[in-house]
């Protein structure tokens, strides 16, 4: 059993129209509807699986990563950073060997990801997320702009999960970091890293056990009720297991905004990271808990579909002249959803530079591209199409791009 010391933490204060000429851009920040690939996209990574080390907010600050198995320099992989409890420490998340060495890695995701994630694990100060003066937060912003600018990752699929202490340190990443994360799973978490800003939607993945009498069931939901207001889900008691029961339930909220889903886990059980249903204490091997959160985490668009079944479909056509072309690109939704903030990313041949665009923004202007919808095009219903291009100097070669990739799925090309 893993055992959290219940402490106080600090609070934290924390247009254009249709066919409009756009500049191309530089970086921008990641955002969960605008960003796609890293920049460490393409890059010979020097990163490896292991400990690092880097500076933040003027302090030696450390994590554990964990590269995939047969990285793919040209694929955009999940990022998911998991927090320890009060008293644990990187090597135990990395590892999983307070519960089972190896099967509870990473909270038992490693095994469920199938190479197909970046696995960060923090290391707090003395051993907790106290989060002063938000500087744990700012230690997260640091490691993701280290990791992303070597390794490709999926900016639409960062996520952050822990239990305790590590909890408290999702939550607040929840609430300061709303359009970084995707997702974030709260276990058996309490307010102790502050909640600075906490009004932006999130999709939030609450767990919590019964008879917990380290950190209180009642903080637990009082920690979900605030993203069913914040992601505008309709108000209910989902329903709990009895005590005695040595069970669980998992209730998805109805009515919430698209893209926000609420989802909240409740088991009989008390303080534990991996409870099993049918007995007491932690298991690494028959709990439940690993595979609800990896179902919460891989609902959303990833950068691994399965083959075949492309849910967008992409037209360019180009029009070129001396040492210039146009291209225009017809994106549509073949899927069943609509879909709320689009990215495409495409790489042009070599010595194609874009030079201006029109309804999407576009950056770097060579190389791996990514083009981000505006405010006016942001959502493409299911059967319908969004239009659009850009003008670029040429070198000769004047072919299209050979795939294109929505969200991190790949497309259709007619």
């Amino acid at each position: 059993m893993l055992v959290v010391l219940s402490m106080g933490g600090t609070a934290l204060g924390a247009g254009h129209g249709e066919n409009t000429p756009r500049a191309v851009s530089g970086p921008v920040a990641a955002t969960v509807s605008t960003a796609a690939a890293s920049p460490g996209c393409g890059k010979t990574p020097a990163l490896t699986s292991g400990t690092h080390t880097i500076q933040s907010s003027g302090e030696n600050r450390s994590f554990i990563l964990r590269v995939p198995d047969g990285y793919d320099r040209n694929r955009a992989y999940r990022l998911v950073f998991g927090f320890h409890w009060w008293g644990g420490t990187s090597t135990d998340v990395a590892t999983g060997r307070t519960v089972e060495t190896g099967t509870w890695a990473y909270y038992g995701l490693q095994r469920l990801a199938n190479n197909s994630a970046v696995f960060v694990a923090p290391q707090g100060l003395g051993n907790g997320w106290a989060n002063s003066g938000g500087e744990d937060v700012t230690f997260v912003d640091d490691m993701i702009r280290r990791i992303e600018a070597d390794l490709c990752v999926d900016t639409t699929q960062r996520f952050a999960l822990g239990f305790s202490y590590g909890a408290a340190m999702s939550y607040a990443l929840a609430c300061s970091r709303a359009t970084v994360f995707r997702a974030v799973a709260v276990q058996s978490g309490g307010q102790l890293s502050g909640c600075g800003g906490g009004t932006q939607p999130i999709a939030y993945l609450g767990v919590h056990g019964l008879r917990d009498s380290v950190l209180g069931i009642s903080g637990g939901r009082a920690m979900r009720d605030r993203f069913v207001r914040n992601n505008g889900c309709s108000v209910q008691n989902p329903p709990e297991p009895t005590q005695g029961s040595l069970t669980h339930r998992v209730t998805t909220y109805s009515g919430c905004s698209a893209g926000h889903p609420v989802a909240w886990a409740a088991f009989d059980e008390g303080h534990i990271a991996a409870p099993q249903d049918g007995a007491a204490g932690d298991s690494g091997s028959r709990t439940w808990l690993p595979g609800e959160v990896w179902k919460f985490f891989t609902q959303f668009q990833t950068s691994d579909p399965t083959p075949g079944t492309a849910t967008c479909r992409v037209t360019d056509t180009v029009s070129v002249w001396n040492t210039g072309l146009t291209s225009n690109i017809t994106i549509t939704n073949t899927g069943t959803t609509t879909i709320d903030g689009w990215s495409l990313v495409f790489a042009l041949p070599d010595g194609q530079t874009v030079t201006s665009g029109w309804n999407a923004d576009y950056s770097p202007a060579s190389g791996r591209v990514t083009a981000r919808n505006v405010s006016h095009n942001a959502t493409i219903a299911p059967g319908a199409s969004v239009g659009i291009g850009f003008q670029a100097t040429h070198t000769g070669d004047t072919a299209t791009p050979l795939s294109f990739t929505l969200n991190g799925s790949t497309c259709a090309v007619t």
